[in-house]
């Protein structure tokens, strides 16, 4: 209805002016009216007061002995022709014993409480000692009157009798009226001139308005060259100067991304991976040249709105409804090559996912050499077992010969201790071997989290004495069991303990915490130990990695016990996580279903 904001304007300025005026005349009208009434009904018992007080007949107690005198009183001119008297004579039935009014002697020793033109209630009202008032209308329907009931004591202080007295109030109600009819023409008056200047005011808005409108939809269609002339220092004035100046950002703007456009086109063309960008319906948006040779995507392809089987990328659990499963890491074998596929979701301003981002990277040749890497381990754990088991039953033997015993408690200390390292290499490399080549058997069963880790701690009583670490212990009540191979989870944690321990100055802090989340049971061990370098975070269950390779090896450390807790949770369905900050200390996080 009211879609031109210059008509809404006039409209609540005109509803405004024209709601305060009514409330205004109402109030105006409200208090003259009950003024008025008030000073009649004053004047009236003032009257009332100024005859009893001056007439020695009322003044009397015996009223029916001088109800003639009294009847001659009140028509000595008191009243005017719009108000009447009546003196009311306190009986066991009230009678009239005296009026002001025209053919008086028809009313005079009427019963009072019978007559339409007395309010019975004020007469019984003032018969209680009280000044009654009330305002009647009259059976014609046309005069409205002041009735008052005036009691009249005698002189032993009883009411012998009631003064009533009625005024006529067309004049109040004419006044009333004649003031109604001035502020209805002032409001209208008021309103007219409310329209004139809301008018005006109006124009004043939104003729610029209207101007800015316009540029802005000029530079819709592309045109930026824009300038709104700004006329004034108000908020007008100040948005015109904002268009102006957004005006001026905008084109910078639009200048810069057309820049980063460029470079990113650049980019995207000479990248060594290949890149792919679909919708959620799988159609290709941007593909780069690498993309399009490695799956061999035509020009001719993308013209008819080629689609990409997800599946076909080894993307076999993409689902938009789970953000979850829209980012990760998968390998695509394609002939003779190997890829790792990185996928994640793009989204727009609204943080609506649009799509998948999709990276081919051409890992061949790393996968080559972790193939080779682990035949390695493979042969070399098997051609290490021999002379390990050679160098350990000669040592022993050495050890029990007749000869210079502190020479050869040192030699043979060395050689014991280098074969019980190379023994240690050759089983973590033989569990490596088996488990990546699926080799290992695991004997699952129902494993208790709080007394595997009361038997991981026995264990490692000593050494947490040793270096006087504050050792806090935290299992949630009632933690359920969980299904799995126990000598390979005691394996991991004994492991992630003992690294803690290793890696934390005496007198650390290391927290070991186990409690159930849904159908996970969680593990956390914290320590304040030294800490992992950032960028040696993400390598830190590479097999052989190392962060400080000389202080590892002189803590016993071969380089594989992480690996191998790595692939111990793998194989349960579980997964691992650290979390390093240099210097301060070290969580990690496993993570193991229940069943």
């Amino acid at each position: 209805m009211l879609s031109s904001i210059k008509l809404k304007f006039v409209f609540v300025y005109f509803l405004l002016v024209f709601i305060a005026m009514s409330i205004v005349g109402m109030f105006i009208v409200q208090n003259l009216e009950e003024h008025q009434i008030e000073n009649v009904t004053n004047n009236m018992i003032y009257l009332v007061e100024t005859l009893i007080g001056t007439s020695s007949y009322i003044a009397d107690d015996d009223w029916i002995e001088n109800r003639e005198g009294i009847q001659n009183t009140i028509l000595s001119g008191l009243v005017d022709s719009t108000e009447a008297l009546y003196v009311i004579y306190n009986e066991e039935v009230p009678i009239i014993i005296a009026s002001s009014t025209k053919g008086y002697e028809e009313i005079v020793g009427k019963e009072a409480l019978h007559q339409t033109f007395i309010d019975p209630t004020i007469v019984l009202d003032a018969f209680t000692g009280n000044i009654a008032n009330s305002i009647v209308k009259e059976l014609n329907g046309e005069a409205v009157n002041r009735h008052l009931a005036y009691p009249v004591y005698s002189n032993v202080g009883k009411i012998k009798g009631v003064v009533y007295m009625t005024s006529n109030l067309e004049n109040v109600y004419d006044t009333v009226e004649d003031s109604k009819s001035i502020l209805t023409n002032a409001t209208v008056l008021a309103l007219i001139i409310t329209i004139f200047l809301g008018y005006l005011i109006a124009t004043s808005i939104t003729v610029p308005i209207r101007d800015v409108t316009k540029k802005a939809e000029k530079m819709a269609m592309g045109d930026f060259d824009q300038y709104v002339e700004v006329k004034s220092d108000d908020e007008i004035g100040q948005l015109a100067s904002m268009f102006n100046y957004l005006t001026l950002e905008l084109k910078k703007t639009i200048q810069e991304m057309d820049l980063e456009r460029s470079k990113l086109n650049t980019i995207f063309q000479y990248m060594a991976e290949g890149v792919i960008a679909i919708n959620i319906f799988g159609s290709i948006i941007h593909v780069n040249p690498i993309a399009m040779d490695i799956l061999d995507i035509k020009e001719e392809d993308l013209r008819n709105g080629k689609t990409i089987d997800l599946k076909s990328l080894n993307l076999n659990n993409i689902n938009y409804g789970d953000v979850s499963s829209l980012e990760g890491t998968e390998l695509l074998s394609l002939e003779s090559q190997v890829y790792k596929i990185k996928y994640a979701p793009y989204k727009n301003e609204s943080e609506v996912i649009g799509g998948l981002i999709i990276v081919l990277q051409d890992i061949t040749q790393e996968h080559k050499l972790d193939n080779m890497r682990k035949e390695f381990v493979a042969n070399v754990s098997h051609e290490l077992k021999t002379p390990i088991t050679t160098i350990k039953s000669y040592t022993e033997t050495l050890m029990e010969n007749d000869v210079d015993k502190e020479l050869e408690k040192n030699f043979l200390t060395v050689i014991n201790s280098e074969s019980d390292r190379m023994a240690r290499l050759v089983r973590d490399l033989l569990q490596l071997s088996n488990i990546d080549y699926q080799k290992t058997t695991w004997s699952k069963s129902e494993i208790s989290i709080n007394n595997m880790i009361n038997g991981i701690l026995e264990k490692l009583e000593f050494s947490i004495k040793e270096k006087g670490h504050k050792f806090v212990v935290d299992i949630q009540e009632n933690i359920p069991n969980l299904i799995g191979d126990n000598d390979g989870i005691e394996q991991v944690l004994l492991n992630i303990v003992s690294n803690a321990i290793k890696y934390t100055q005496e007198g650390g802090n290391i927290q070991l915490s186990a409690y159930n989340k849904e159908n996970d049971i969680i593990i956390k061990v914290i320590d304040d130990g030294i800490g992992i370098p950032e960028k040696d975070q993400e390598r830190i269950f590479e097999r052989f990695y190392r962060v400080e390779k000389g202080r590892s090896r002189e803590m016993g450390g071969t380089g594989l016990g992480l690996s191998i807790a790595h692939e111990i949770i793998t194989a349960h369905n579980g997964s691992i996580k650290l979390e390093s900050d240099f210097g301060k200390g070290t969580e990690i996080t496993i993570i193991l279903p229940i069943v």
